[in-house]
């Protein structure tokens, strides 16, 4: 194309705007070496004689005129050759703006033989029931309409008559896929208007998968199924498909499952690739479903879909995605709720139930319907202590309210012979001598340490002769019960020691309680009617103080565990100039400094002020007296190590005050974080011996002052001796510099 135009231009005299400019310099050339040549050859012919010639004045004026003729003629030249350039530059635009619309009319041509050939394939493909290369073809389709949409003619009829046959496409091919989903998954279900309140309404449920498609149409290929889901994936449609069935599916089959332990499902084969899911009753004694009954139950169906449907693991990904959460609470709800130990003695048995549920989570995840980081089930299953103490709790609390609200005129009598039952406990550990001295003080001896010893009279500590009610009787035996479950217990580690944030809000819980104790019975005692049997509850008090403090402190305990066990990995702080040590060094600074922001973070806006102040105190006092005690018993420190160990130091002096943020509101945090002193001890320490690790021994001295400066209050004698010592040479300047630490 680009040839012909060239062409077409030369030969009518136009142009390019290059060639043009260099005609018209080529052509200026001409006319000035002409010039040139015509006043030469008058002068050399006729100037020498010109002033004898009659009329040379005459000849000059003529000469003037020749050249006046080719300047004019030279100008002429030139405005005709700016003509033809500018003639030339219109055309030239001209025919540009022709090529670039016949391009766009190639390109929209070009896009419509594009979308009749993929409506032709699409169309073919439909037919042969070949849905994923319809799907695709249709999809092509669809992207050439968008483009003609994009072109700037895009109102034009054509334009938007193919834009609603594309959409009546869409619509033709998924009512199609929808027609052979609704064959591949028939649901045969309950009448609408049956109540799914109890067993026999679930008993006509049933789903019939045909992984050929329709009876008897043996055109239709074997891998029809998965032609299927793919097309429907590719259209968009397969998440709205596979969410329909789901809901189906857990409303009337595996909720029914999980609930009613009557109810079994059956698996059966009607035609050669027809499979049945159906539901049937069997007898049972069972109130609750058993976990590992469930389990079977649930896998049974999941395992069937996923061999006939969902195979494909994005399917099988997208029905779990959507009916895990939901199925896994009702699994507890329904199940593991009522399958938790309701005695001590069977904590142990329900390791078993843990097995099942992880196998069951497993066999989940191994088909696709399950994450790899989902647990819910697993995390319920494994948190059995804290779920049966809860439970006995309730159980407890319901039995002793029920008991205590009782009628108190059905009694029993009590006799001198009346003893409660109570089980046989335990001996004490810690060997016989220990033994014996804790049946001493709790007043219980056997008979073999009684026979040469005094005894008591057989009416001692026995109640005399007198009815009591029924009911405290029973309450009596409930308590006696309680407790010698928890005798049985095995000591389990709470949350409240894991979690710093439930055991900031359990002290704050049982202060509360404390404080409220105090005036409580006095508040109400006015206004009862039985003012004098008020009881004040101040002797709980303390009871509930020493609760609340020793689950905090348990806390602050373990966060000081962690803490020293950071600070254990940086080898003593020693040898600092290898790169190794002190990288280590550095880190367990860094994740000390990391803990206390982490549990600033945790306890912030929960503790009170004064309590979180002391708390991250306490702790950040421990690092840094332990960083000291480290750096004093180091018998040799290098001018290296002395200064990384100042940067160590600086370190904490720099962040550690930014770990005080008890409150949400940062302006208001200032002035605790400019109140470190008074919370850590040891802080002041800190920053005079990052000051000696980088001082001279003058500077040393004058700190000291004769044992009345700064230094004096914060070391010893024989601390800041032993500390010059490591870091000088023996000198006769540090001989004298260490006879004046004295005080």
């Amino acid at each position: 194309m680009s040839s012909f135009v060239t062409e077409v231009l030369a030969s009518s005299g136009k142009l390019e705007k290059d060639d043009l400019a260099c005609k018209i310099s080529k052509l200026s050339r001409k006319v000035e070496e002409t010039k040139e040549e015509v006043t030469d050859m008058i002068n050399k012919k006729y100037i020498e004689f010109i002033p004898s010639m009659e009329g040379a004045e005459e000849l000059l004026d003529q000469v003037e005129s020749v050249s006046k003729d080719i300047d004019l003629l030279k100008s002429c030249i030139e405005n005709e050759v700016q003509q033809n350039l500018h003639d030339a530059v219109t055309e030239y635009a001209k025919l540009k703006q022709q090529l670039e619309k016949n391009t766009a009319v190639i390109d929209l041509l070009q896009h419509l033989q594009e979308f009749d050939t993929a409506i032709e394939e699409y169309h073919r493909a439909l037919q042969e029931k070949n849905y994923v290369v319809a799907a695709k073809q249709h999809g092509k389709a669809r992207a050439s309409v968008n483009a003609l949409k994009a072109w700037k003619d895009s109102e034009l009829p054509l334009v938007r008559s193919l834009s609603s046959e594309i959409t009546i496409q869409r619509e033709n091919l998924i009512y199609h896929l929808g027609e052979e989903w609704q064959k591949l998954a028939v649901w045969k279900l309950p009448s609408t208007k049956t109540e799914l309140t109890s067993v026999k309404s679930f008993l006509k449920t049933a789903l019939h998968l045909n992984r050929g498609g329709s009876k008897g149409d043996e055109s239709v290929p074997h891998a029809l199924l998965p032609s299927i889901l793919q097309a429907l994936s590719i259209q968009g449609e397969l998440h709205k498909k596979i969410k329909l069935f789901g809901q189906v599916l857990f409303k009337y089959m595996l909720k029914p499952l999980i609930i009613y332990p009557s109810l079994v499902v059956e698996v059966s084969s009607q035609a050669e690739q027809e499979t049945v899911l159906s539901l049937q009753c069997t007898e049972t004694k069972a109130d609750h479903p058993d976990p590992s009954q469930v389990y079977t139950k649930v896998l049974t169906v999941l395992k069937t879909l996923h061999e006939h449907v969902f195979d494909e693991k994005k399917v099988s990904e997208i029905l779990g995605d959507l009916i895990w959460e939901e199925m896994s609470e009702c699994i507890i709800r329904e199940c593991l709720v009522h399958s938790i130990p309701t005695n001590s003695s069977q904590l142990a048995e329900y390791s078993e139930v843990i097995k099942q549920t992880e196998d069951f989570e497993g066999s989940l995840k191994k088909m696709g319907y399950l994450a790899g980081d989902s647990a819910d089930l697993l995390k319920y299953a494994r948190n059995v202590n804290c779920h049966f103490a809860s439970k006995k709790c309730q159980d407890v609390i319901v039995a002793a309210r029920k008991l205590m609200t009782s009628e108190m005129h059905n009694t029993v009598k009590i006799t001198p012979e009346y003893k409660l039952s109570i089980p046989k406990l335990p001996s004490p550990s810690g060997g016989e001598k220990e033994r014996k001295e804790s049946c001493k003080k709790s007043g219980h001896y056997d008979q073999q340490s009684l026979e040469n010893e005094k005894q008591l009279s057989p009416s001692t500590l026995c109640l005399p002769v007198c009815r009591i009610s029924e009911s405290v009787h029973q309450l009596m035996d409930l308590a006696i019960q309680t407790l010698s479950e928890a005798v049985g217990s095995s000591p389990q580690w709470d949350n409240f020691l894991k979690l710093p944030h439930l055991a900031a809000i359990q002290h704050n819980n049982c202060m509360f309680i404390a404080h409220h104790l105090l005036t409580l019975g006095f508040q109400f005692k006015p206004h009862l009617p039985l003012k004098d049997g008020v009881a004040y509850f101040v002797d709980l008090v303390p009871g509930f103080r020493r609760l609340g403090a020793r689950c905090f402190m348990a806390q602050m305990n373990i966060q000081k565990a962690e803490m020293l066990e950071r600070l254990s990995t940086a080898r003593n702080f020693s040898n600092l100039d290898d790169e190794d040590n002190y990288s280590v060094a550095s880190k367990a600074v860094r994740q000390v400094i990391h803990q206390l922001r982490r549990l600033g973070k945790v306890w912030q806006d929960v503790l009170p002020v004064n309590i979180y102040c002391k708390a991250i105190g306490t702790l950040l006092n421990t690092a840094i007296s332990e960083l000291i005690n480290k750096i004093m018993m180091l018998e040799d420190i290098s001018n290296m190590d002395g200064e990384r160990l100042r940067t160590l130091c600086q370190t904490i002096t720099e962040e550690g005050p930014l770990v005080f943020n008890p409150l949400p509101d940062e302006n208001k945090n200032k002035k605790y974080q400019e109140e470190v002193p008074v919370y850590v001890k040891k802080w002041m320490t800190l920053k005079e011996i990052s000051m000696v690790l980088n001082a001279n021994l003058q500077e040393i001295v004058d700190r000291w002052a004769e044992g009345k400066g700064p230094l004096a209050l914060a070391f010893s004698c024989n601390e800041m001796k032993s500390l010059i010592r490591a870091l000088f040479k023996n000198t006769e300047r540090r001989a004298a510099a260490l006879a004046k630490i004295v005080k």
